[in-house]
């Protein structure tokens, strides 16, 4: 595959282009799936600006990953929809009255998640923005990565032992524990580890993901705000200052969001023994 921008980055283009105008002339569809049609656009444009970075498109090179991938997006977010039966930190307004077309929504939204978050992190790899920068060693045994596993047990099952009023409070231990529970078991078995690549001194994956977290954490807000049917905050404390609906000190959430999104997506690319896109693709990008 050649090195250029693809036709899907145009047509993300127009996509984000058109919702955007008629999202805000309240043409009813746009206004109701306003945030998965952005998003949709936005993936579309990173596939493109990825080929032409690297030679190769993910939905293009390998298309059954990429559905995977936006099938077990919804997967990993239903678990964070299970925590807010229990905390209500968010509500979903002027959702259709239909079930199954707010339904269809709900799928087309949480699909867009993984590969937003992991498609922006990948792009910022592909300009080494973080490549440089190093940190010493660290010592991390085996022992201490079943430590932090712990951790994240304790974490991802402690807000739900208490009752809704207390769980509410307890939201961000949830935003980290996943990365806690899920990193040192792929260190443990073999897998991609951001805790052992600490070992070497190497955070540039880790701050990667931390801003594409932060880019798309203001994308999700700021086109949230706009749409008809949309999520609004129910978090008991600090809700001021806002930007857009979320409280300012919310945006940290994202950071450790996708890092979280990232070891879901590595997890299951160890279990089904399948390589992660960019690896099978560097061929492909040779022959173009």
């Amino acid at each position: 595959m050649s090195r250029r921008f693809g036709w899907q980055g145009w047509l993300g283009l127009i996509l984000l282009a058109v919702s955007e105008i008629l999202m805000f002339r309240r043409v009813s569809f746009f206004a109701v799936f306003f945030t998965p049609l952005a998003w949709t656009g936005y993936i579309l444009l990173l596939d493109a600006w990825l080929q032409k970075r690297r030679g190769f498109s993910y939905i293009g090179t390998r298309p059954g990953l990429f559905a995977a991938f936006a099938v077990y997006s919804i997967a990993v977010w239903l678990i964070f929809e299970a925590y807010n039966l229990i905390m209500r930190n968010w509500i979903y307004v002027g959702l259709p009255e239909n079930m199954l077309v707010r339904l269809i929504g709900y799928a087309w939204a949480f699909a867009t998640i993984g590969p937003g978050m992991l498609f922006t992190s990948d792009l910022i790899d592909s300009y080494g923005l973080f490549d440089r920068l190093r940190v010493r060693r660290f010592t991390i045994s085996n022992r201490t990565l079943v430590a932090w596993y712990v951790v994240g047990l304790i974490f991802v099952v402690g807000p739900i032992l208490f009752p809704p009023r207390i769980a509410s409070y307890l939201i961000a231990f949830v935003w980290v524990g996943y990365v806690f529970a899920i990193d040192p078991v792929l260190g443990l078995a073999g897998g991609r580890s951001l805790f052992v690549r600490l070992r070497e001194g190497d955070i540039s994956k880790l701050l990667s993901l931390f801003l594409a977290g932060l880019i798309c954490g203001l994308l999700w807000e700021f086109w949230n705000y706009w749409a008809a049917t949309k999520w609004v905050y129910n978090v008991p404390f600090l809700q001021h200052p806002k930007l857009f609906e979320m409280p300012l000190v919310g945006f940290l959430g994202f950071l450790p969001f996708a890092v979280e999104y990232y070891a879901f997506w590595q997890l299951f690319l160890f279990l089904t023994r399948q390589r992660d896109f960019g690896e099978s693709t560097t061929e492909s990008g040779e022959q173009g």
